[in-house]
Order: C-alpha cells, then structure tokens, then sequence
C-alpha cells in the first residue's frame, strides 16, 4: 500500500545523502517533497501540516546543519515523527480481569470488512486461549449471520444468532450463551450503512448501552482515503470507541487513511489486517510500520512469524542437519515453514528494501514458486531425497515429467540444493572448530553472501 509513498520519501533523502552539509534551502526543499508525498498518498491536509512543521523546526536545529552525517540525522527526525503520527507504542488490547464474559463490540461502515475482522479477532483469541463467542448483531444486511457462521465454522468458533430481528436482543443474548458455554469472551459484530446515518448510530449506542463492552473497536477500510476522518470523527463522538482495526492494509490504496486516523482522533490502531486468511490479524506496531514505510524492513516482523511457526523437533532437526547434511526432505520442510510464515510475498515485504523487491518481481515471487517446488521434490523417491547426488540425467528427466516441470527447473533446484548443503558443511566447520574466532566470522558472513545468490524460480531470487 505505502509503496509510491516509500518511494518519493526515498528519493527525498537520496538528494540530503549526495550533500555533505545542509542548508536551510535544502531543508526547505526536503520538507517541501515531504508534504507533496504525503498530500499524494491521500493523508488528511491537516495532518500533512502539524507532521511537515514539527520535522522542519526538529531538522533546522545546529545539531542536524553542522553534523557530519546531516542525512542520516533527517532520515532519523522523519522516522520518529513518523512513529509519533502513527502512535509511538504498541496498544494492547485491554480485558477485564473481574468480568466473565468480556465483552468487544465493532463498529464501522459497510463494506470496512468489519464481519471478517470479528472472525479474525475471535481465531487470534482462540489461539491466546481464550474462548471467544461471535454474536451476528447485524440484523439488516442479508446474509450477514450466514458469514459470520461460515466463518466461525472455518475457525472452531461458535455463533450466536439469536431470532436475528433486534439487534439489541441478539446482544444480550450472546452474553446468557457465553456464560451458560464458559465463553469468555463475546464479540458482537454490529451493522453498517455505506454511508452514517441516523438509524445506525442509534442502533450501535443501543447496543452499547445494553451489553456495556469493555471494548469497542472501530474497523476502518485503510482505501478510504481522507473520507476516513468524517467517519471516524462521527463514531468516536456518538459510541466513543477505544482503539482501530485497520483493515485491507494489503491493498494498493495510498495509505493516506492510514496515516490520518490516529492524529485525527487520538485513538490507538490496535490492530491491522493483512489478508484474507484467519491468521492475517496483527498487532499494530507504529515503529515497525514506520520503518517499512521508510524502506528499513521489519525485521521483528520476521523473528516472530519464525518463531510461531517453530516447533519443538526443530533444534533436533538442526542438530541432524548439520552432522549428516542437508536433504531434500529438510529441503521440503523450509517450503512448509515458509507457508507457515505467511508465505514468501509476506517474508520478502518484511526485508529491508523488501516492497521494492517485490514490485520489480512482479508476480514471479509468490508461493506458487513453493508449489512447484514441492512439486519437484514429492516425485523423487526416498533414496533420491536423501542423496540427491544421486540423481542424473536420466533421474531428473523422470523427476520433471512426474512434477510437471521442465528439466531445467530440477536442475536449479539441485543447483539451489547443492549451495544450501555447502552452507550447512561450513556452519558444521564452524560448530566444531570454534565460532568466536576471526576465521569462523568470515566463513559466517561468506554463508549468507552465498543465500543472496542462489538461483531463483520463475525469473526472480528465492530468498532462503
């Protein structure tokens, strides 16, 4: 979404960088390729103003004009600005610890993805060990319970629905279930209306009043652009919400709703939706938002996914790895772990420079280069997976006729194979001679030189 917008900031400081010092002019010009990009990328004028006016007054200090690397000291000012305008920390979702069920209303308007966004907070929940009941409180829009209850169904979670007429009743409702069931939680999916109306607002405050949520979350479609600050201004006037669900935060809008909502109202983004899948939920954290949006990555991003995706076989698995080698097998098991990531697009997005990478790729780098894969893999015999020095001329043929795939396909696969083997010969070097020496750093950085240059599928570079 923010990827125009990374790219007119990057060049912004591509000219600071040429400089060895900086001038108010340069200043000034910087500021002004700063507004422009963020007035382009749809952010609220207002918000453009106060961010464009506390960086300039920051940048124009004697510590940026006389340093040594006045760039890098731009670059920093941006960033924490940007950070700032985004929310500076982490909001976590707050429950009430005296309180059985609690209770989490969402709001917004129709079409934000709000029914999918209660799906998806109620699997996120589920897997932090709560047990969370859904209850389908928008009454008006025709088929709206039936989503609700496919998605519920997809996930393990139950629905109530109630006589589905009042929505009011179906509120309350949900909470006699929950505490008949142990449910802990209940989330009531509310109705929309394309656009604010009377009749809506009135039925999201009698909701309101009636269960008393410990929470309400408002979701807010991040392609809305400036139109976002209306909205969001009439919902935290008339139900006070505490916190935002960014959804569709993985399209191609300009991301200017985005960057808006949290100076407009002073309320957290809690949350911010990636995908279409269940698992596509996540936490919002303005300083790695800030740093993608800046082209710098989310390296935390990736540590986490990894470490969800780990299991407890994995440290023994290494362990095998590097006394007997690599496989084909341990091969087709960082396919799985990939997917269980997210997949590769969502990896790569999350590297430093990642967005851009993908952009130039096209749609080459997606996980249909995991499919092929694993394709190739499955149709060599056990013998093959385990020695795939083993596999000739006569093997691969077999191979890429039983896969689908083109001869030269397997060939890259092995080729790709035969330099992840000699990254695990060195790791193993260094495991037994010793990783703190001088020797042993440079047979390390030697390593991961080597992954950047193995070679690709469908014209790109895999990047494990």
């Amino acid at each position: 979404m923010f990827n125009s917008l990374s790219d007119r900031l990057g060049a912004t400081f591509d000219k600071l960088r040429g400089k060895g010092r900086l001038t108010e002019d340069d200043i000034n010009l910087a500021m002004r390729e700063i507004r422009m990009a963020l007035l382009e990328a749809d952010v609220n004028y207002r918000v453009v103003k106060g961010f464009v006016a506390s960086c300039k007054e920051k940048c124009m200090t004697a510590e940026v004009l006389e340093s040594l690397t006045p760039a890098q000291n731009v670059v920093r000012i941006v960033l924490d600005e940007l950070t700032a305008l985004l929310g500076t920390t982490e909001s976590k979702l707050v429950l009430a610890q005296n309180r059985t069920p609690n209770v989490i209303m969402l709001v917004g308007l129709q079409g934000s993805g709000k029914t999918t966004a209660s799906a998806k907070l109620a699997y996120l929940l589920k897997n932090q060990g709560h047990s969370p009941l859904l209850a389908a409180c928008d009454v008006h829009r025709p088929a709206a319970a039936d989503q609700l209850e496919t998605l519920g169904s997809e996930i393990g979670v139950s629905v109530f629905r109630g006589d589905g007429k009042d929505a009011v009743a179906v509120a309350t409702g949900a909470i006699d279930e929950a505490v008949d069931h142990l449910n802990d939680i209940v989330i009531v999916d509310t109705a929309g209306r394309l656009q604010i109306d009377e009749e809506m607002m009135q039925e999201a405050v009698d909701v309101k009043n009636a269960v008393k949520p410990d929470q309400i979350l408002m979701v807010v479609d991040a392609m809305t652009g400036q139109d976002i600050v209306n909205v969001v201004s009439e919902f935290s006037e008339r139900v006070d919400f505490d916190g935002v669900i960014m959804s569709k935060l993985d399209g191609d809008a300009r991301g200017g709703g985005a960057l808006s909502v949290r100076e407009v109202t002073g309320k957290p983004i809690k949350f911010v939706s990636m995908g279409e899948k269940p698992d596509s939920l996540e936490v919002f954290h303005p300083d790695r938002m800030a740093k993608r949006i800046l082209g710098m990555g989310d390296v935390y991003g990736i540590i986490e996914q990894a470490q969800k995706a780990a299991e407890a076989s994995d440290i023994e698995n290494a362990e095998r790895m590097l006394r007997e080698g690599f496989t084909m097998d341990d091969m087709l098991d960082q396919m799985q772990q990939v997917r269980k990531m997210g997949g590769l697009k969502k990896m790569v997005g999350m590297l430093p420079g990642g967005d851009k990478m993908l952009e130039q790729a096209g749609g080459a780098m997606d996980d249909s280069q995991i499919t092929r894969i694993e394709a190739m893999i499955r149709s060599m015999t056990k013998e093959e997976r385990l020695k795939p020095k083993k596999i000739n001329g006569q093997r691969r043929k077999r191979i890429a006729k039983g896969s689908g795939r083109s001869v030269q396909e397997v060939n890259q696969l092995l080729k790709q194979w035969g330099e992840m083997n000699k990254m695990m010969g060195k790791m193993r070097q260094m495991t037994a001679g010793g990783g703190n020496s001088k020797k042993a750093r440079r047979q390390m950085q030697n390593m991961f030189k080597g992954m950047g240059g193995m070679g690709g599928f469908g014209g790109g570079k895999m990047p494990f």
